[in-house]
């Protein structure tokens, strides 16, 4: 199973062998505990559940206390849930970055960062209206959202404005470019989404070449 969960470090840079720069991103991840194992015959699906970050029990409600210590395991902040179809790894199992190699596909979610309210610019990329001919300040809004008589409303889904960002992206086909099991770090190629400290869930491409090879895609 290539899935972990990971802290975001930040931003540096790695030289390849031919000498060029590549920029990266920084996650720590893990080490994880497989905390659940779903199957079909007693859930209805398959998936696998993860936890992450150790902290003092005390953080933690009776109820989850009580789900990781049948395990055995430790207080962990984090759980996630990953649907597989092969699952390969039993509860209680412990998880390293070094299930993952130089040179693999991943795909890295995470939570963007909140821009709070934000106007049709700075949402969409709306160009804005001009600055000239008595408009001097409405130079950002977003124009006209009618549609004439017909049909006589606002459609559905109209780019307006609102609340921005803080959501679940994906950021697909990332290379890893380093992997270090001793200090538990794993780095990706390119940017992934939240911010520094944020929680993110990486896992094997599922549109990667190499995949879609075992497939017989």
């Amino acid at each position: 199973m290539k899935a972990i969960l990971g802290k975001k470090v930040g931003m540096t840079q790695v030289f390849t062998e031919d000498g060029e720069a590549v920029s990266v991103t920084v996650i720590e991840a893990g080490p994880c505990y497989v905390t659940q194992v779903k199957t079909p015959e007693c859930d209805g699906y398959s998936a696998v559940q993860l936890g992450f970050e150790e902290v003092k029990s005390q953080r933690l409600s009776g109820g989850e206390r009580g789900h990781l210590e049948r395990n055995r395991l430790p207080a962990l902040r984090h759980l996630r849930e990953l649907r597989l179809g092969e699952i390969d790894v039993e509860e209680g199992q412990r998880i390293q970055v070094d299930v993952f190699e130089v040179g693999d596909w991943v795909d890295v979610v995470g939570t963007s960062k909140g821009r709070g309210f934000a106007g049709v610019v700075k949402r969409h990329g709306f160009r804005g209206g001009p600055k000239t001919h008595g408009q001097s300040d409405r130079q950002r809004s977003p124009g006209s959202i009618g549609a004439c008589a017909t049909p006589g409303r606002v459609w559905k889904g109209l780019k307006m404005a609102g609340r921005m960002g803080s959501a679940c992206v994906t950021s697909q086909n990332q290379r890893v470019e380093l992997v270090d099991p001793e200090r538990n770090l794993l780095a990706v190629r390119g940017g992934v989404p939240g911010a520094i400290g944020g929680l993110v869930v990486i896992k094997q491409a599922r549109k990667s070449k190499e995949l879609q090879r075992l497939r017989g895609e």
